[in-house]
């Protein structure tokens, strides 16, 4: 595939994101499929995994969803085992979703798949390459994410 000019969008990172994103989002359909999942489900996992104790609107903002559609996707998660709902015990108004043992088994063998969906970008940009992707992408989306209320 010869290179391709991107004319006035040459210096704009925005096209290059979205493209990669849709090669990434039609992979990882692969991912949820399987286990007859809404979208997002793997990306919400992870995350209640990694941030124990987190609120239904912090998980929204991490994962760039909508509170109502965080709803939905927990509300399935829930339905199928794979995370509860605590009362936060310092705040009896605060949900705290927690990733159930077979919700953590789940995430494990999803990740494998999403391992092995990522394995050709991993090779083409070796391991710092993907850690300078990774840092670079992380800073773009905070210099753009609204502030925290």
């Amino acid at each position: 595939m010869g290179t391709l000019d991107w004319g006035l969008l040459s210096g704009s990172v925005g096209p290059r994101v979205r493209l990669l994103r849709n090669i990434l989002h039609s992979r990882s359909i692969a991912v949820s499929e399987p286990f007859a999942l809404p979208m997002g489900s793997l990306t919400v996992m992870s995350l209640i995994s990694g941030n124990p104790g987190s609120s239904q609107k912090q998980l929204a903002q991490w994962a760039g969803i909508t509170g109502p559609g965080l709803v939905g996707v927990v509300d399935e998660l829930e339905q199928r085992g794979l995370v509860t709902r605590e009362r936060d015990p310092t705040d009896r108004r605060r949900n705290m979703i927690v990733l159930s043992s077979k919700g953590a088994r789940t995430l494990e063998t999803m990740y494998k798949v999403v391992a092995e969906i990522e394995a050709p970008l991993r090779e083409a940009l070796g391991a710092d390459g993907l850690a300078q992707l990774i840092s670079l992408t992380e800073r773009a989306v905070d210099s753009l994410r609204p502030a925290a209320d």
